[in-house]
């Protein structure tokens, strides 16, 4: 036995961690390297709810907290504090843009989102707006990156708004942010009718 405790995941000692080390702003999790102590039963929805052990976890300050200690490792989440680092389940995206707002025009316009956690994000040459297609439907999923690999799924009401900011370039219509353009699908195929 090397001495070090074993630790076991567990969602309040991961909580009162988050918050011991979370006072004020995001914590730095870049800089965190923990031991990894297993998988947490933490799921976050595609429509932005996060459960613990198949229950719905309704008090929002506990939601934004761990959503502040979230880390991505190739393509795995994790909650992260200083001392430990535990798997949860991402069906989609691990934000969800619930809201923007548009300041400017053309290639000055800058595009802020809302996540359901309140976090801002600026899109722009860092923070880039990409759009999937499910190849089967044909179906739209917009997102934009929020911080460290992290993206949101933007909602479908601020995607149809977004769609009312597009404009035409190089063939593609797409939306403007801090100088950057974000292609949403080929001119051609989009039906103005």
């Amino acid at each position: 036995m090397s001495g070090q405790k074993v630790v076991k995941p567990d969602a309040d000692a991961l909580e009162a961690s988050a918050k011991a080390a979370g006072a004020g702003g995001l914590p730095p999790v870049h800089l965190w390297n923990p031991p990894y102590c297993g998988d947490l039963d933490i799921r976050i929805h595609r429509d932005g709810r996060w459960s613990y052990l198949g229950s719905e976890i309704r008090r929002f300050e506990l939601v934004k907290l761990f959503s502040s200690i979230l880390k991505r490792e190739a393509d795995k989440f994790y909650l992260v504090t200083p001392v430990e680092k535990v798997g949860i389940t991402v069906e989609d995206a691990p934000f969800v843009a619930v809201d923007f707002e548009a300041a400017g025009v053309g290639k000055e316009q800058i595009l802020t989102f809302t996540t359901q956690v309140g976090d801002e994000t600026l899109a722009g040459p860092e923070n880039a707006i990409r759009v999937e297609t499910d190849p089967e439907t044909g179906e739209p999923a917009p997102y934009v990156h929020v911080r460290a690999g992290l993206e949101a799924l933007v909602d479908r009401k601020s995607f149809y708004r977004l769609m009312e900011l597009g404009e035409t370039h190089d063939g593609w219509f797409g939306v403007w942010s801090q100088g950057a353009f974000f292609r949403i699908i080929k001119a051609d195929a989009l039906d103005l009718t």
